[in-house]
Protein backbone atom coordinates (compact mmCIF):
# COMPACT_ATOMS: atom_id res chain seq x y z
CA UNK A 1 0.00 0.00 0.00
CA UNK A 2 2.19 3.20 -1.11
CA UNK A 3 -0.76 6.09 -0.16
CA UNK A 4 -0.08 8.45 2.84
CA UNK A 5 -2.31 8.93 5.82
CA UNK A 6 -1.59 11.59 8.25
CA UNK A 7 -3.54 12.36 11.80
CA UNK A 8 -4.14 15.86 11.15
CA UNK A 9 -6.26 16.55 14.03
CA UNK A 10 -6.47 14.68 17.78
CA UNK A 11 -9.55 14.89 20.18
CA UNK A 12 -10.68 13.65 23.33
CA UNK A 13 -13.10 13.76 26.32
CA UNK A 14 -13.01 12.73 29.57
CA UNK A 15 -17.27 13.03 31.45
CA UNK A 16 -17.52 15.00 34.86
CA UNK A 17 -15.16 16.19 37.22
CA UNK A 18 -11.80 14.34 38.03
CA UNK A 19 -12.45 11.98 40.88
CA UNK A 20 -9.87 11.49 43.26
CA UNK A 21 -8.91 8.51 45.72
CA UNK A 22 -10.95 8.93 48.40
CA UNK A 23 -13.96 9.78 46.17
CA UNK A 24 -13.78 6.70 44.22
CA UNK A 25 -15.72 4.37 46.55
CA UNK A 26 -18.55 6.72 47.16
CA UNK A 27 -19.13 7.33 43.33
CA UNK A 28 -19.10 3.77 42.15
CA UNK A 29 -21.02 2.77 45.39
CA UNK A 30 -19.91 -0.09 47.92
CA UNK A 31 -19.71 -3.46 47.68
CA UNK A 32 -21.93 -5.44 50.66
CA UNK A 33 -22.42 -2.18 51.29
CA UNK A 34 -18.32 -1.71 53.13
CA UNK A 35 -15.74 -0.23 52.12
CA UNK A 36 -12.57 -2.54 50.33
CA UNK A 37 -9.75 -3.18 52.36
CA UNK A 38 -8.01 -3.96 49.50
CA UNK A 39 -8.36 -0.60 48.07
CA UNK A 40 -6.00 1.17 49.79
CA UNK A 41 -2.99 -0.90 48.40
CA UNK A 42 -4.73 -1.47 45.08
CA UNK A 43 -3.91 2.23 44.82
CA UNK A 44 -0.64 2.84 45.75
CA UNK A 45 -0.06 -0.08 43.43
CA UNK A 46 -1.64 1.61 40.56
CA UNK A 47 -0.18 4.84 41.19
CA UNK A 48 -3.48 6.51 39.96
CA UNK A 49 -4.25 9.66 41.59
CA UNK A 50 -7.65 11.56 39.41
CA UNK A 51 -9.88 9.59 36.87
CA UNK A 52 -13.31 9.82 35.22
CA UNK A 53 -16.73 8.60 35.69
CA UNK A 54 -19.94 9.44 33.23
CA UNK A 55 -21.83 9.25 36.87
CA UNK A 56 -23.91 11.68 38.21
CA UNK A 57 -22.83 12.51 41.49
CA UNK A 58 -26.01 13.76 43.05
CA UNK A 59 -28.27 11.17 41.80
CA UNK A 60 -25.61 8.44 40.84
CA UNK A 61 -27.60 7.88 37.86
CA UNK A 62 -25.53 7.48 34.44
CA UNK A 63 -24.53 10.86 32.80
CA UNK A 64 -23.92 9.58 29.14
CA UNK A 65 -24.09 6.41 27.57
CA UNK A 66 -20.66 5.07 25.56
CA UNK A 67 -21.71 6.20 22.34
CA UNK A 68 -22.46 9.23 23.58
CA UNK A 69 -18.59 9.94 24.63
CA UNK A 70 -17.43 8.34 21.75
CA UNK A 71 -19.02 11.12 19.84
CA UNK A 72 -18.01 13.68 22.17
CA UNK A 73 -14.86 13.05 21.74
CA UNK A 74 -15.30 13.12 18.01
CA UNK A 75 -16.74 16.71 18.21
CA UNK A 76 -13.18 17.51 19.43
CA UNK A 77 -11.65 17.39 16.11
CA UNK A 78 -14.13 19.95 13.79
CA UNK A 79 -12.72 22.67 12.94
CA UNK A 80 -12.66 26.02 10.72
CA UNK A 81 -10.86 23.55 7.80
CA UNK A 82 -12.88 20.48 8.65
CA UNK A 83 -16.96 20.17 9.41
CA UNK A 84 -18.06 16.80 11.01
CA UNK A 85 -20.54 16.49 7.79
CA UNK A 86 -16.92 15.13 5.61
CA UNK A 87 -16.79 12.58 7.22
CA UNK A 88 -16.92 9.85 5.01
CA UNK A 89 -15.51 6.65 7.39
CA UNK A 90 -16.37 5.78 11.02
CA UNK A 91 -14.47 3.36 12.52
CA UNK A 92 -15.06 2.90 16.49
CA UNK A 93 -13.39 0.17 19.47
CA UNK A 94 -15.31 -0.10 22.55
CA UNK A 95 -14.76 -2.77 25.43
CA UNK A 96 -18.07 -2.46 26.56
CA UNK A 97 -20.78 -1.12 24.00
CA UNK A 98 -23.97 0.17 25.66
CA UNK A 99 -25.68 -3.28 23.46
CA UNK A 100 -24.79 -6.55 22.23
CA UNK A 101 -25.96 -5.06 18.90
CA UNK A 102 -26.54 -2.71 16.87
CA UNK A 103 -23.07 -2.09 16.00
CA UNK A 104 -21.72 0.40 18.52
CA UNK A 105 -20.38 2.80 15.65
CA UNK A 106 -23.47 2.95 14.57
CA UNK A 107 -24.88 4.27 17.86
CA UNK A 108 -22.09 6.65 17.38
CA UNK A 109 -22.92 7.63 13.84
CA UNK A 110 -26.51 8.48 15.32
CA UNK A 111 -24.98 10.28 17.81
CA UNK A 112 -23.77 12.53 15.97
CA UNK A 113 -26.41 12.73 13.22
CA UNK A 114 -23.47 12.56 10.43
CA UNK A 115 -24.58 12.82 6.53
CA UNK A 116 -24.54 8.72 5.62
CA UNK A 117 -20.80 7.06 5.61
CA UNK A 118 -19.27 3.90 5.92
CA UNK A 119 -19.15 2.61 9.84
CA UNK A 120 -17.84 -0.31 11.55
CA UNK A 121 -17.27 -0.49 15.11
CA UNK A 122 -13.64 -2.82 16.40
CA UNK A 123 -14.63 -5.53 19.35
CA UNK A 124 -12.22 -6.63 22.37
CA UNK A 125 -10.65 -5.02 25.00
CA UNK A 126 -7.87 -2.37 25.30
CA UNK A 127 -7.27 -2.95 21.42
CA UNK A 128 -10.22 -2.07 19.87
CA UNK A 129 -9.23 1.16 19.69
CA UNK A 130 -5.92 0.31 18.17
CA UNK A 131 -7.92 -1.93 15.32
CA UNK A 132 -10.47 0.66 14.38
CA UNK A 133 -7.43 3.22 14.38
CA UNK A 134 -6.03 0.61 11.31
CA UNK A 135 -9.11 0.20 9.74
CA UNK A 136 -9.26 3.71 9.02
CA UNK A 137 -5.60 4.17 7.92
CA UNK A 138 -5.83 1.85 5.79
CA UNK A 139 -8.68 3.09 3.96
CA UNK A 140 -7.15 6.64 3.91
CA UNK A 141 -3.79 4.84 2.45
CA UNK A 142 -5.69 3.08 0.25
CA UNK A 143 -7.37 6.07 -1.22
CA UNK A 144 -10.73 4.67 -0.13
CA UNK A 145 -11.71 7.67 2.39
CA UNK A 146 -10.55 11.16 2.24
CA UNK A 147 -11.30 12.19 6.30
CA UNK A 148 -11.95 8.92 8.23
CA UNK A 149 -12.30 8.95 12.14
CA UNK A 150 -11.08 6.39 14.21
CA UNK A 151 -11.96 6.46 17.83
CA UNK A 152 -11.47 4.89 21.02
CA UNK A 153 -14.11 4.91 23.92
CA UNK A 154 -15.06 3.41 27.77
CA UNK A 155 -18.21 3.81 29.61
CA UNK A 156 -16.31 1.22 32.29
CA UNK A 157 -18.16 2.50 35.41
CA UNK A 158 -21.95 1.19 34.29
CA UNK A 159 -19.94 -2.22 35.37
CA UNK A 160 -18.11 -1.04 38.36
CA UNK A 161 -21.00 -0.11 40.16
CA UNK A 162 -21.00 -1.85 44.04
CA UNK A 163 -24.02 -3.75 42.97
CA UNK A 164 -22.27 -5.79 40.13
CA UNK A 165 -20.02 -7.44 42.99
CA UNK A 166 -21.41 -9.44 45.29
CA UNK A 167 -19.36 -11.37 46.33
CA UNK A 168 -17.06 -10.45 49.60
CA UNK A 169 -14.02 -8.82 48.72
CA UNK A 170 -12.40 -8.64 52.18
CA UNK A 171 -8.96 -10.00 51.62
CA UNK A 172 -6.73 -8.99 54.26
CA UNK A 173 -4.53 -5.79 53.45
CA UNK A 174 -1.28 -7.63 54.77
CA UNK A 175 -1.97 -10.61 52.46
CA UNK A 176 -2.23 -7.73 49.36
CA UNK A 177 1.07 -6.36 50.51
CA UNK A 178 2.82 -9.88 50.30
CA UNK A 179 1.22 -10.89 47.38
CA UNK A 180 -0.10 -7.95 44.78
CA UNK A 181 -1.83 -10.37 42.31
CA UNK A 182 -4.55 -10.91 45.26
CA UNK A 183 -5.14 -6.95 45.04
CA UNK A 184 -6.07 -8.08 41.41
CA UNK A 185 -7.93 -11.00 41.61
CA UNK A 186 -10.52 -8.58 43.85
CA UNK A 187 -10.85 -5.13 43.23
CA UNK A 188 -8.15 -4.21 40.88
CA UNK A 189 -10.36 -3.66 38.13
CA UNK A 190 -12.66 -1.53 40.58
CA UNK A 191 -10.02 0.97 41.39
CA UNK A 192 -8.44 1.09 37.99
CA UNK A 193 -10.64 1.29 35.18
CA UNK A 194 -12.32 4.23 34.27
CA UNK A 195 -14.36 6.31 31.57
CA UNK A 196 -13.13 8.47 28.50
CA UNK A 197 -12.99 8.63 24.90
CA UNK A 198 -10.38 9.87 22.24
CA UNK A 199 -10.64 10.23 18.18
CA UNK A 200 -8.24 11.19 15.83
CA UNK A 201 -9.08 12.38 11.84
CA UNK A 202 -7.32 10.78 9.29
CA UNK A 203 -6.51 12.66 5.97
CA UNK A 204 -4.38 11.61 3.21
CA UNK A 205 -2.47 15.25 3.29
CA UNK A 206 -0.94 16.63 6.79
CA UNK A 207 -3.17 20.03 7.80
CA UNK A 208 -1.98 22.99 6.14
CA UNK A 209 -1.04 24.52 9.47
CA UNK A 210 0.33 23.30 12.31
CA UNK A 211 1.88 19.28 13.04
CA UNK A 212 0.10 16.43 11.46
CA UNK A 213 1.63 13.04 12.45
CA UNK A 214 2.44 10.75 9.24
CA UNK A 215 1.12 6.83 9.81
CA UNK A 216 3.79 4.83 9.14
CA UNK A 217 2.59 1.92 10.31
CA UNK A 218 0.18 -0.08 12.71
CA UNK A 219 1.44 -3.98 13.85
CA UNK A 220 -1.16 -5.84 16.05
CA UNK A 221 -0.68 -9.50 17.06
CA UNK A 222 -2.76 -12.21 18.96
CA UNK A 223 -1.39 -15.17 20.41
CA UNK A 224 -4.24 -16.23 21.60
CA UNK A 225 -3.71 -19.97 19.55
CA UNK A 226 -1.29 -19.93 22.69
CA UNK A 227 -3.10 -18.60 25.42
CA UNK A 228 -6.58 -19.12 27.61
CA UNK A 229 -9.08 -16.37 27.98
CA UNK A 230 -7.57 -13.74 30.98
CA UNK A 231 -9.85 -10.87 30.94
CA UNK A 232 -13.76 -11.10 30.12
CA UNK A 233 -17.20 -10.23 31.05
CA UNK A 234 -20.00 -11.90 30.32
CA UNK A 235 -18.93 -15.33 30.94
CA UNK A 236 -17.52 -17.51 33.16
CA UNK A 237 -14.38 -18.98 33.52
CA UNK A 238 -14.36 -22.73 33.67
CA UNK A 239 -11.26 -25.08 35.34
CA UNK A 240 -10.22 -26.06 32.13
CA UNK A 241 -9.84 -22.39 30.36
CA UNK A 242 -12.83 -22.35 28.23
CA UNK A 243 -15.48 -20.09 29.03
CA UNK A 244 -19.00 -20.43 29.84
CA UNK A 245 -21.35 -17.50 27.88
CA UNK A 246 -24.16 -15.54 29.67
CA UNK A 247 -26.52 -16.88 26.86
CA UNK A 248 -25.54 -20.65 28.93
CA UNK A 249 -26.73 -19.74 32.27
CA UNK A 250 -30.41 -19.23 33.79
CA UNK A 251 -30.96 -15.34 34.08
CA UNK A 252 -31.61 -15.91 37.80
CA UNK A 253 -27.75 -16.94 38.09
CA UNK A 254 -26.53 -13.74 35.76
CA UNK A 255 -26.53 -11.80 38.94
CA UNK A 256 -25.98 -14.03 41.72
CA UNK A 257 -22.68 -15.47 39.78
CA UNK A 258 -21.56 -11.88 38.75
CA UNK A 259 -21.83 -12.93 35.05
CA UNK A 260 -22.03 -9.53 33.26
CA UNK A 261 -19.06 -8.39 35.95
CA UNK A 262 -15.60 -7.86 34.75
CA UNK A 263 -13.27 -9.58 35.45
CA UNK A 264 -9.49 -11.15 35.05
CA UNK A 265 -7.19 -13.87 35.36
CA UNK A 266 -4.11 -11.94 38.09
CA UNK A 267 -2.46 -15.13 37.94
CA UNK A 268 -2.65 -15.53 34.53
CA UNK A 269 -2.02 -11.86 33.96
CA UNK A 270 1.01 -11.37 36.07
CA UNK A 271 3.10 -14.38 34.43
CA UNK A 272 2.67 -14.11 30.64
CA UNK A 273 1.54 -10.46 29.67
CA UNK A 274 4.81 -8.99 29.26
CA UNK A 275 6.61 -12.19 27.79
CA UNK A 276 3.87 -11.79 25.09
CA UNK A 277 3.16 -8.31 24.58
CA UNK A 278 6.99 -7.04 25.01
CA UNK A 279 9.15 -9.86 24.83
CA UNK A 280 7.69 -11.54 21.93
CA UNK A 281 5.51 -8.54 20.21
CA UNK A 282 8.42 -6.34 20.23
CA UNK A 283 10.90 -8.43 18.82
CA UNK A 284 8.31 -9.28 15.79
CA UNK A 285 8.05 -5.51 15.52
CA UNK A 286 11.76 -5.41 15.21
CA UNK A 287 11.84 -8.16 12.83
CA UNK A 288 8.59 -6.72 10.64
CA UNK A 289 9.51 -3.47 10.60
CA UNK A 290 13.63 -2.81 11.18
CA UNK A 291 13.04 -0.33 13.77
CA UNK A 292 15.69 1.24 16.26
CA UNK A 293 14.99 2.30 20.00
CA UNK A 294 17.71 5.73 18.67
CA UNK A 295 15.38 6.46 16.25
CA UNK A 296 12.28 6.92 18.76
CA UNK A 297 11.74 10.15 20.31
CA UNK A 298 8.85 9.03 22.47
CA UNK A 299 7.38 6.16 23.53
CA UNK A 300 3.60 6.18 24.62
CA UNK A 301 3.14 2.86 26.69
CA UNK A 302 -0.88 1.86 27.36
CA UNK A 303 -0.45 -0.25 31.14
CA UNK A 304 -3.00 -0.73 33.28
CA UNK A 305 -0.95 -0.22 36.45
CA UNK A 306 1.91 1.89 37.38
CA UNK A 307 2.89 -1.56 38.44
CA UNK A 308 4.18 -2.83 35.20
CA UNK A 309 5.52 0.69 34.17
CA UNK A 310 8.94 -1.71 35.17
CA UNK A 311 7.98 -4.73 34.13
CA UNK A 312 7.66 -2.88 30.77
CA UNK A 313 11.08 -1.43 30.75
CA UNK A 314 12.51 -4.94 31.89
CA UNK A 315 11.41 -6.70 28.95
CA UNK A 316 11.81 -4.50 26.55
CA UNK A 317 15.63 -4.65 27.93
CA UNK A 318 14.89 -8.22 27.20
CA UNK A 319 14.18 -7.32 23.62
CA UNK A 320 17.17 -5.40 23.02
CA UNK A 321 15.07 -1.91 22.75
CA UNK A 322 15.90 0.39 25.35
CA UNK A 323 14.60 3.64 25.47
CA UNK A 324 15.18 5.75 28.24
CA UNK A 325 11.90 6.19 30.72
CA UNK A 326 12.43 10.48 30.31
CA UNK A 327 11.32 9.62 26.50
CA UNK A 328 8.28 8.04 27.75
CA UNK A 329 5.11 9.36 28.04
CA UNK A 330 1.62 8.16 30.06
CA UNK A 331 -0.96 10.02 31.57
CA UNK A 332 -2.44 7.16 33.69
CA UNK A 333 -1.94 8.81 37.22
CA UNK A 334 -4.49 11.31 36.15
CA UNK A 335 -6.47 10.72 33.27
CA UNK A 336 -7.08 6.29 34.38
CA UNK A 337 -7.07 3.39 32.15
CA UNK A 338 -9.25 3.83 29.98
CA UNK A 339 -8.95 1.09 27.81
CA UNK A 340 -9.32 1.29 24.20
CA UNK A 341 -9.56 5.06 24.32
CA UNK A 342 -6.08 5.22 26.67
CA UNK A 343 -3.54 5.63 23.70
CA UNK A 344 -5.94 8.09 21.73
CA UNK A 345 -6.07 9.90 24.86
CA UNK A 346 -1.94 10.11 25.60
CA UNK A 347 -2.26 11.17 21.96
CA UNK A 348 -4.21 14.45 22.34
CA UNK A 349 -2.65 15.47 25.32
CA UNK A 350 0.94 15.08 23.70
CA UNK A 351 -0.37 16.45 20.68
CA UNK A 352 -1.15 19.83 22.13
CA UNK A 353 1.54 20.02 24.75
CA UNK A 354 3.89 21.92 22.74
CA UNK A 355 6.24 19.22 23.50
CA UNK A 356 6.58 17.77 19.85
CA UNK A 357 8.52 19.06 16.57
CA UNK A 358 8.82 18.43 13.26
CA UNK A 359 10.64 14.93 12.72
CA UNK A 360 9.81 13.18 16.36
CA UNK A 361 9.05 9.95 15.95
CA UNK A 362 6.26 8.53 18.18
CA UNK A 363 5.92 5.22 19.19
CA UNK A 364 2.66 4.04 21.10
CA UNK A 365 2.63 0.11 22.71
CA UNK A 366 -1.04 -1.03 23.81
CA UNK A 367 -1.11 -4.76 25.42
CA UNK A 368 -4.32 -6.71 25.44
CA UNK A 369 -5.05 -9.25 27.94
CA UNK A 370 -8.25 -10.40 26.87
CA UNK A 371 -6.36 -13.22 25.27
CA UNK A 372 -3.03 -11.90 24.83
CA UNK A 373 -2.71 -9.30 21.99
CA UNK A 374 -0.68 -6.54 21.65
CA UNK A 375 -0.16 -3.44 19.08
CA UNK A 376 2.19 -1.45 18.28
CA UNK A 377 1.62 1.91 16.19
CA UNK A 378 4.70 4.44 14.55
CA UNK A 379 4.12 7.67 13.83
CA UNK A 380 5.94 10.37 12.53
CA UNK A 381 5.63 14.38 13.58
CA UNK A 382 5.80 16.47 10.40
CA UNK A 383 4.80 19.96 9.47
CA UNK A 384 2.46 21.16 5.90
CA UNK A 385 3.64 19.53 2.70
CA UNK A 386 6.34 21.61 1.20
CA UNK A 387 4.59 23.67 -2.01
Amino acid sequence: MTGRAFITAVGAFLPGEPVNNADLEPVLGLVNGKPSRAGGTVLRSNGIKTRHYAIDRETGAPSHSGAAIAAEAVRQLASERFALAEIDCLACGTSLPDQIFPNHGSMVHGELKLPPCEVMASSGVCLSGVAAMKYAMMGVKGGEFQHAVASGSERASGALRGQFFLNDTDAAPSEVVKRPSLAFEKDFLRFMLSDGGGAVLIEPQPAPTGLSLRMEWIVTRSYANEMDTCMYAGAEKLPDGSLKSWMDYDPSEWLTRSVFAIKQDAKQLNEHIIRYTVDYGLREVQRLKKLEADSVTWFLPHYSSMYFRDKVAAGMERAGFVIPQERWFSNLTTKGNTGSASVYIMLEELFHSGKLKEGDRLLCYVPESGRFSTGYILLTVCGPDRK
